[in-house]
């Protein structure tokens, strides 16, 4: 059916190449996300370790139980002030790794439409009279199929802004109620 061999061959290997750049961003904005992680929680470690341990200084410092007592209080509120930052800063760095997969799905997906439509109009320009009902069958199962990628796509992001907003809603009622224990 391929009338020129080559032009399939082209297309293959300009698809091979796009998937492997692909894969190879994809990789690399991993890795950085990991190394952000990392440096976050071991940033993240070194300064409970510091605050705990001046905590304990103080509280053993204090000359009666109600003395200690207060003390223990006063460290509540920013243990919690310093995991809702946390919790941001890496919802942050999961966001930022979550749209940059989101722009490579996207754009390979534009790509391999692309290169498929090609591919099938260069190889049905010269179909063989009668056959143009099967090339048709073809073509309409190709659109369907990205246009149920498409809407899965859809229907995810929206799912994933759902999640986010959740999330963002639950930090926001933690923080407050925390400086209120605090107050306490």
């Amino acid at each position: 059916m391929f009338t020129n061999p080559e032009q399939f061959a082209n297309a293959t290997k300009a698809l091979f190449e796009f998937q492997l750049e692909t894969f190879n961003t994809l990789t690399s904005k991993t890795v950085q996300g990991v190394e952000q992680v990392i440096a976050l929680n071991m940033s993240t470690a070194k300064s409970h370790l510091a605050d705990g341990l001046a905590a304990g200084k103080e509280i053993s410092q204090a000359g009666d139980a109600k003395a200690a007592m207060q003390a223990a209080a006063e460290k509540i509120q920013p243990g919690v002030a310093s995991a809702a930052a946390y919790n941001q800063q890496l919802g942050d760095i999961i966001a930022e790794i979550r749209q940059e997969f989101t722009r490579a799905a996207d754009a390979h997906v534009a790509e391999a439409k692309s290169n498929l439509s090609a591919l099938i109009y260069d190889v049905t320009k010269n179909v063989r009279p009668g056959s143009e009902n099967a090339v048709q069958i073809v073509k309409t199962a190709i659109d369907n199929a990205f246009a149920g990628y498409e809407q899965v796509t859809k229907a995810t992001k929206q799912a994933v802004q759902a999640v986010e907003t959740e999330i963002a809603k639950a930090n926001a009622m933690v923080t407050p109620a925390a400086k209120a224990s605090a107050k306490k």
